[in-house]
């Protein structure tokens, strides 16, 4: 991850700020209690110019997090989105991530939120490949962690919200302890859930096969849009619940995110998957989708969104 504290702007609460001066009280309700929804959105150079990536699902899973959570925004998800294209298109950058968030801001301390103030800020800077460009093109070696995804009764898991990461840090920690480059997560159950944050697909006798949505999982956006594109290339694409054997059985294994795109998995707790390497299918998918999102292929899907 890199960014420009110098000279970059931030949207917060419907003025561009400098980067350096995007700030918040350090008694805000979020900080506390992690009372903040967000989307991790990335915007791509291509032949026509500079384009988000499915800017108005993003949106519309922002304010659907916050309906949970019953964070009011005070925006319509129409201005949210011009927001966002307009802080990609302030700062100059011709690919970046964009990271909107809406939180409980300073007001008093407490449980109960309801008396803070809903605040809402939209960043973007240059962000490369989350797992590696090496990873890219020949699979990451990843673990299966000890912490599981909350039961649905806990935590709602479709919704994008800050506190539910912790539970991903964890996960993530402990892959690093152990050497791996991220984790794999079961949901409360011991089923295959999702990564510490990206989904996961494995390949079978050319079929492609993803937790169904009651594994403790997020609803990707990259996953459906992963779903999307194998079917059209003519591959079947089957949600169900995954035991965790099915792993290491597995022909090819990929992870699918904003952050990771399509990043294949070569070994998962030190067993080869595979070839040991970015298998024929992951190949297919993740070369069909970077043609489409840079512009070498027809959006037939409308996807983008041009700044």
């Amino acid at each position: 991850m890199a960014w420009d504290d110098s000279a970059s702007k931030i949207w917060m609460d419907g003025n561009m700020v400098d980067w350096k001066d995007a700030k918040i009280h350090a008694l805000s309700h979020v900080v506390h209690y992690g009372t903040s929804v967000f989307e991790g959105i990335r915007a791509y150079d291509n032949k026509k110019g500079t384009c988000i990536f499915r800017l108005n699902e993003h949106v519309k899973r922002l304010f659907n997090s916050a309906k949970v959570y019953k964070i009011d925004i005070p925006y319509t998800q129409e201005e949210i989105a011009q927001a966002i294209r307009d802080t990609v298109k302030i700062n100059e950058l011709a690919s970046c991530y964009i990271r909107p968030i809406v939180f409980r801001g300073y007001g008093q301390l407490g449980v109960n939120p309801l008396s803070c103030p809903v605040n809402t800020v939209i960043a973007a800077w240059e962000w490369g490949s989350y797992l590696g460009e090496e990873g890219m093109a020949n699979g990451v070696d990843v673990g299966v962690s000890s912490w599981r995804k909350p039961a649905p009764d806990t935590f709602p898991t479709l919704a994008k919200c800050g506190a539910n990461y912790m539970n991903s840090q964890l996960a993530k920690l402990e892959a690093i302890d152990h050497g791996y480059e991220e984790a794999i997560m079961l949901d409360y159950e011991g089923h295959v859930s999702e990564g510490s944050g990206e989904n996961i697909f494995i390949i079978e006798d050319g079929v492609l096969y993803t937790p169904s949505m009651d594994s403790s999982n997020l609803k990707g956006i990259t996953r459906e849009s992963i779903k999307q594109l194998a079917n059209d290339l003519g591959y079947e694409v089957v949600e169900e619940r995954i035991s965790r054997e099915r792993l290491y059985f597995a022909d090819e294994v990929f992870f699918s995110g904003t952050a990771a795109e399509v990043t294949p998995i070569r070994s998962i707790d030190h067993k080869i998957i595979g070839a040991g390497k970015r298998g024929p299918i992951s190949e297919e998918l993740q070369k069909t989708f970077f043609d489409i999102v840079e512009g070498k292929k027809e959006d037939k899907f409308g996807w983008l969104d041009y700044v």
